[in-house]
């Protein structure tokens, strides 16, 4: 790793206003991206030119952010990594994960959810990840098993769309499990 952002194939970087194709791709595949957003209507380019510009704006840092996955070979956008619902007086949050169709099956969901899982345990004291994620969505639910995540609940007929309501399998991992498997950052 060349630094807390970069591993071997990805690194994570703040959004820029250029993304905004990016960000458009991701939201083609409305099914791929309900774990993040509802459904909504399709954007003009403006819209999400305006939301992406937004977004680049903000100052880094905070309890809740959104960084771009890039890849190392190409420079490529290839999807987004998300960190909210903080607790700091518990010691939790959530993570979420969107990778563009054309750069799925390639490691770089893993691999920047291991990023983020550093840098929230090692750097910002967090005890605990969560992650809800569709019972249909197999990828994402072994994604999350590969990383040490555990399923801890399911919430039962939880959200609708598509003429139907869905579970949601709820996952977690704490610190010292992610340590048994991952290397300390080194300081030098």
């Amino acid at each position: 790793m060349n630094d807390m952002w970069t591993g071997k194939k990805v690194r994570l970087r703040g959004v820029e206003a250029k993304d905004w194709e990016g960000f458009r791709d991701l939201a083609k595949h409305t099914v791929d991206v309900r774990n993040a957003d509802l459904v909504e209507p399709p954007r003009s380019e403006e819209s999400l030119r305006a939301w992406t510009a937004e977004r680049a704006g903000r100052p880094p840092g905070g309890d809740t952010f959104r960084l771009v996955i890039e890849t190392l070979a190409e420079r490529a956008f290839a999807g987004s990594v998300t960190v909210g619902e903080t607790d700091s007086r518990a010691g939790r949050f959530k993570t979420g994960i969107a990778i563009n169709r054309d750069h799925r099956g390639k490691g770089y969901a893993a691999e920047a959810t291991e990023l983020i899982l550093t840098y929230m345990f090692a750097e910002q004291r967090y005890n605990k990840c969560e992650a809800e994620v569709y019972a249909f969505n197999d990828a994402s639910l072994a994604l999350y098993r590969r990383l040490g995540l555990v399923e801890e609940g399911r919430l039962r007929q939880h959200e609708f769309f598509a003429g139907t309501y869905h579970d949601v399998v709820l996952l977690g991992i704490t610190a010292a499990d992610y340590w048994t498997t991952h290397q300390l950052p080194s300081v030098r």
